[in-house]
């Protein structure tokens, strides 16, 4: 394997127990994978401090497709923003409810800003964004 570099970690017994467990239950091969998987997450989350760094997200969202307005709403603000949208996914889950994942591509602090807006349209019954570090990956 080109370019790895080999570690030594020392844990305590109870630690490295509970860690073997939890790699088991998510089906890891092996702990360097959990390891390097640990690590990549943690440096995402560091990058994602950063309002002017590059991202992606999904942001997520189950509303009440009766309420007032609400398509119209969502499709104007993904066209008129300075964000990218990506793409755009529409789920019918019952009579009254749909879910909508809206991809995103810009800065951290546009999209957070952009997310809030979504969210906050009336009929949005839940919503989440999903940030991940476009860069240093």
């Amino acid at each position: 394997m080109a370019g790895i570099e080999r570690i030594g970690v020392s844990l305590e017994k109870e630690l490295l127990g509970a860690f073997d467990k939890l790699i088991a239950e998510k089906g890891y091969q092996s702990r360097s994978e959990a390891i390097r998987d640990l690590i990549r997450q943690q440096l995402n989350d560091n990058r994602l401090t950063n309002d002017k760094a590059e991202a992606v997200a999904a942001v997520v969202l189950v509303y009440d497709h009766h309420a007032t307005a609400i398509m119209e709403r969502l499709t104007e603000l993904q066209h008129s923003h300075v964000l990218k949208t990506i793409s755009s996914l529409h789920v019918h889950l019952d009579h009254h409810d749909c879910l909508e994942v809206i991809v995103l591509r810009g800065k951290v602090g546009e999209i957070n800003k952009m997310g809030e807006k979504l969210i906050s349209i009336k009929g949005v019954k839940l919503g989440r964004v999903n940030l991940l570090a476009n860069e240093g990956l």
